[in-house]
């Protein structure tokens, strides 16, 4: 089997575990633009988790390029990925959750606004690489 396939297919093995332990144990769905967004309620006994979750999800990226792509580099410039993370920002608030939260607890649950979401992630995903790569010559 592929390396990569199989790098990919455990990640995502774990990242529905995970998500199915944290509603499972919690009753909390792990989406993370509704856990990012619910930090500035400050409602007690909420807050903690989520800011300890959206620290860990960046603590473990730091780790893992740390670990296994010490010679990373980007393929596009900094600002470039500034003004993406932005955009993917507002989209979050305005299709009512992010990728993950859609993608995968959204589908887990069978719900069918989270598949269309899914379904449009993933068509405007593909149309965007088509552009950047075939029709303007590539990022950067």
């Amino acid at each position: 089997m592929n390396p990569d396939f199989t790098t990919a297919l455990l990640g995502g093995l774990c990242i529905g575990i995970a998500s199915f332990v944290a509603a499972a144990a919690a009753g909390k769905i792990p989406g993370i633009s509704g856990v990012f967004s619910r930090i500035f309620m400050f409602q007690p006994g909420d807050t903690l988790w989520r800011l300890l979750f959206i620290l860990g999800l960046i603590a473990g990226g730091m780790i893992a390029f740390w670990v296994f792509a010490p010679s990373f580099t980007a393929i596009a410039p900094l600002w470039m990925m500034g003004v993406a993370g932005f955009l993917v920002g507002i989209g979050t608030r305005v299709g009512g959750g992010c990728t993950s939260g859609h993608g995968v607890c959204g589908i887990g649950m069978g719900a069918r606004d989270s598949i269309v979401a899914t379904i449009i992630f993933m068509v405007a995903g593909m149309v965007t690489v088509f552009i950047t790569r075939h029709l303007i010559g590539g990022l950067g």
